[in-house]
């Protein structure tokens, strides 16, 4: 379960809740996210040209804010199915009386839970008669402060985790936790909007592989780490219909970080880093046009580099029924992913800061050489397409982009000698090398909605590549097209259906050309290597991702009854059906033994949702 947006890597596209920076957005399993819908407000989703509002990452930007409590009576909801169960529970610690207007408080908690592992043992036996080995646990909690003139301040905190252990093959474990607190503060006859927010937050990752060579042993962990803070202000000016927004933003965070390359030289890192950062964000309505220039200027205090951004958005309603737009702009980070390009599919994505060592000159895709100016990630994002009303329930989006990804920083796959090494080549000794590359691709969604139906259909074709300064290959996340079908239906009294169907081409993957037994060669000339029978077996690799996976796609059904047991108490049943013609996805292959483990097959659930 991982983000790819628009050619952009998880670690490429922030995402936030409250403010809070979400690391891993989604649990292993593939289709359950760590937020509850129950709870959301309101989900921005910016899949490129944002404004400068928002920094630090070169793709996208996923915004996420959440519902304050009830806040005139104590409600809650409990959900079950055999897959888990769901808890929300909400109410007023202050009531809110709308006759006075008066000041109030409110509290929210949600919790969700796995228990599949236990349940699908008896129900689900025909999979794995040791059950299916994925756990995780959501936790999210908020108390809100309502003022009489529409000032507030929320404080906020959650803790995710999630455990996979599958087969004696691999064993991934990720943690997370955050919290933080926001506030608006709305001055008497004032234009002026004032708001804050400061947060801290952790992730952590491991994952343990066994060595299919010596049963029972276990290979070399990788093991990340982040945490941090955040803290910010932002000012909102009302001029008629036009607004000004300004601000300020710090963020700190420590990384550390652990990893085995593919032939075996650890590359450790742990670092402490400070960003900063100012922006002006400027909205315009000129009749049918509207207007969003902003410029960012974020300064990364551990590589000693400034990055000035300036960015632009325009809409033009040409007619009621259409409307043309762009985008465009600079956008920088620091954070780079370290994953591995060895794994037939990716599970584990570790985080650390941009380093500071690279090399000094960069290599170009026609073969020239070029002074490196600054340790810094950038991208360059264009972007243009048009809404049309084709009818009066029906729209239709098509946005085609473009993003350079200027500069990237990459695990060195090919390390083999320390960086203290004279007379070798950076590109043999360097933990990190540059890369450049582009996304490019365009996205086409029809959207049908009226009082009992609902049709959503997206088509994206795209294509990413990365030149490394050998070679131009994919990455692990270059998919060529995706299908997404979601319908909704309601009917009779209380009934309604849902379906979905996804489709994905498949992923790149670097192919195994054969085995040898490597020989150690410590001793130099005296190495035995006539009777040496060493039982560590290396690999021969193919072509960095040449090869490619088989396509994933799933249809998901559900019917649903809502029955309405008294004014303020409702009953939800839904039968489901996960994968219903049960296609065989790949979750893991182990490269040594070519064993192949799969996501969920066909599933078929009941499910209760009783509000309260």
């Amino acid at each position: 379960g991982q983000m790819y947006i628009r050619g952009g890597s998880p670690i490429q596209n922030k995402v936030l809740l409250d403010g809070m920076t979400i690391y891993n957005p989604f649990h292993s399993i593939g289709f359950f996210s760590v937020f509850d819908i129950d709870i959301i407000r309101s989900a921005d989703i910016y899949t490129g040209g944002f404004s400068a509002k928002y920094g630090g990452r070169i793709s996208s930007i996923m915004d996420i804010t959440t519902i304050d409590g009830n806040k005139k009576r104590h409600s809650g909801k409990i959900s079950v199915n055999p897959f888990g169960s769901k808890l929300k529970i909400e109410g007023p610690i202050k009531k809110l009386n709308e006759e006075n207007s008066n000041s109030s408080a409110s509290y929210i908690f949600s919790g969700k839970t796995s228990y599949l592992e236990q349940t699908s043992k008896k129900l689900y036996s025909y999979i794995d008669s040791n059950g299916l080995p994925f756990n995780f646990t959501d936790l999210y909690g908020k108390i809100s402060i309502n003022g009489v003139t529409g000032s507030k301040v929320n404080f906020f905190g959650f803790s995710y985790s999630d455990k996979v252990k599958y087969k004696a093959v691999s064993d991934l474990n990720w943690n997370s936790w955050g919290v933080g607190s926001n506030f608006v503060l709305v001055p008497s006859n004032s234009p002026v909007l004032i708001m804050g927010k400061f947060n801290i937050t952790d992730y952590k990752i491991s994952l343990a592989e066994l060595d299919p060579i010596n049963s029972g042993e276990i290979l070399d962990p990788r093991e990340s780490r982040i945490n941090g803070f955040n803290l910010g202000f932002d000012f909102k000016y009302f001029l008629g219909e036009n607004e000004i927004k300004y601000g300020i933003e710090v963020n700190g965070f420590t990384t550390n970080f652990n990893f085995f390359n593919s032939v075996g030289r650890k590359i450790e890192q742990k670092n402490n880093t400070t960003e900063l950062a100012g922006y002006i964000d400027i909205k315009i309505i000129k009749g049918l046009l509207v207007i969003n220039p902003s410029f960012r200027a974020q300064y990364y205090a551990s590589l000693r580099n400034f990055s000035p951004e300036p960015r632009i958005g325009l809409k033009y309603n040409i007619t009621e029924k259409f409307r043309i737009k762009t985008a465009g702009g600079i956008y920088s980070q620091n954070l780079i992913s370290a994953n591995s390009d060895r794994d037939v599919v990716n599970l584990f994505y570790g985080f650390l800061s941009g380093p500071d060592n690279l090399q000094d000159e960069i290599t170009l895709d026609n073969g020239k050489t070029v002074d490196r100016k600054h340790s810094l990630q950038k991208a360059t994002h264009a972007i243009f397409g048009f809404e049309w009303d084709l009818a009066k329930n029906l729209t239709l989006n098509i946005e085609s982009y473009y993003k350079w990804f200027n500069q990237l920083s990459n695990i060195n796959r090919n390390k083999l000698y320390d960086d203290d090494e004279s007379n070798v080549d950076d590109v043999l000794k360097k933990d990190f090398i540059i890369e450049i590359g582009g996304a490019y691709g365009t996205d086409f969604v029809l959207k049908y909605s009226n009082e009992k139906t609902y049709l959503w259909a997206v088509y994206s074709i795209g294509k990413v590549l990365r030149w490394d300064g050998f070679t131009t290959y994919s990455p692990l996340f270059d998919r060529r097209h995706n299908i997404n079908l979601v319908g909704t239906q309601e009917f009779g009294k209380g009934w309604e259906i849902n379906a979905r169907w996804n489709f994905g081409s498949g992923l790149p993957f670097t192919q195994t050309q054969g085995y040898y037994h490597s020989v150690d060669f410590s001793d130099g000339i005296n190495t035995d290597i006539s009777t040496t029978n060493d039982d560590q077996l290396s690999i021969i690799y193919a072509g960095l991702n040449q090869g490619r996976l088989s396509a994933y796609h799933r249809l998901d059904l559900a019917i649903k009854k809502h029955i309405d047991l008294s004014a303020k108490s409702t009953l939800d049943l839904t039968l489901s059906v996960t994968n219903v013609y049960s296609r065989q996805n790949i979750f893991y292959v182990d490269r040594i033994t070519t064993e192949k483990v799969y996501q969920l097959p066909f599933l078929p659930s009941l499910g209760a949702s009783w509000k309260f």
